[in-house]
């Protein structure tokens, strides 16, 4: 198969591949699978660190179990890392955020339970978000492997600790 036979197949499968509905529309002139590889390892990124905020929020939860509803003395954020002392006459129940601005009071128990699901589901999205990653990667090595072929370069060895950074 020669050079002109290869263009036409190779630019069809770069274009199927660069409508798969990996991720949404991107900018003029930005490479495809690159930019999409970029938003999806920050959006793991994001979801982590919700993993970990509700990881905190379980543990604060049983330690105010622990507590069985007595009075507790805490610090309470109030913003741009500025911490207040204070008394909490009744920590039987929180309010915890539900997201969206909307909050609900729960008892301990019920906030826990809330958490549990919650991270469960972070998790399966962080999953979800991994194998994503591993698509586009998979996608930009095939593409540089048709370009490899194409400009008629020899196989190189692969480098086992350089790997392609999205």
């Amino acid at each position: 198969m020669g050079p002109a036979e290869k263009v036409p197949r190779y630019e069809a499968f770069v274009s199927d591949v660069l409508q798969r509905d990996l991720c949404p529309p991107h900018p003029a002139g930005a490479p495809h699978p690159v930019l999409c590889g970029r938003r999806v390892q920050q959006q793991r990124e994001e979801v982590y660190e919700k993993i970990t905020q509700h990881m905190w929020l379980k543990t604060v939860i049983e330690r105010l179990q622990e507590a069985d509803g007595r009075a507790v003395q805490t610090q309470v954020d109030l913003g741009y890392n500025f911490f207040v002392n204070a008394d909490v006459p009744d920590s039987s129940r929180i309010f915890v955020a539900l997201g969206y601005g909307f909050f609900a009071e729960l008892t301990l128990t019920e906030a826990l339970r809330f958490v549990e699901r919650k991270t469960k589901l972070l998790i399966e999205l962080s999953e979800s978000l991994t194998k994503d990653s591993a698509k586009i990667k998979a996608n930009i090595r095939m593409v540089l492997e048709g370009l490899r072929e194409l400009q008629g370069f020899q196989d190189l060895p692969e480098d086992p600790r350089r790997d392609l950074a999205l």
